[in-house]
């Protein structure tokens, strides 16, 4: 008798588990591929390079993407992706990034956060901000580990 009280005080834990785990699946995208993860935040498919290992994204929107390596994109300016990316993803926002890095003429700046609305994808830089044509992101594009390699 002590052992079918117990199993029925244990049910409800159960259908409380379940109902959580259910919720947290409906809450992050089922995707296999950070590419197409980003349409559904409202960024274009290509902000990330085609070398992703894997990525995590957390219930809150923190998230971390990690590269087979180190590597560089040249977009309008040339961008430096690290082995790992992370930051807070909402809908058209990504904030507290680290891992990225723009060439401004002969500096290297973190990008910090990510904006994206009506077509354009605005980068921050600290308190200074470039938007550039979203287009310019639709396409994943391929990772390349020496970023002069087509001038040599």
């Amino acid at each position: 008798m002590a052992s079918a009280c117990s199993s029925m005080a244990s049910i409800p834990i159960l259908l409380l588990s379940l109902a959580i785990l259910f919720e947290i699946s409906l809450s992050v995208p089922p995707t296999e591929d950070v590419h197409d993860l980003l349409p559904t935040y409202g960024f274009p498919r290509g902000l990330i390079p085609s070398s992703v290992k894997e990525y995590s994204l957390s219930e809150d929107g923190e998230f971390e993407v990690h590269m087979d390596h180190p590597c560089y994109v040249q977009f309008d300016d040339l961008v430096y992706y690290d082995k790992k990316i992370k930051g807070h993803l909402s809908h058209g926002s990504i904030v507290d990034l680290t891992g990225i890095q723009a060439k401004k003429l002969f500096l290297w700046v973190p990008v910090t956060g990510i904006d994206a609305a009506s077509g354009y994808v605005q980068f921050h830089v600290g308190a200074l901000s470039e938007t550039l044509p979203a287009e310019q992101f639709e396409n994943v594009h391929v990772c390349k580990s020496n970023p002069y390699a087509n001038y040599i």
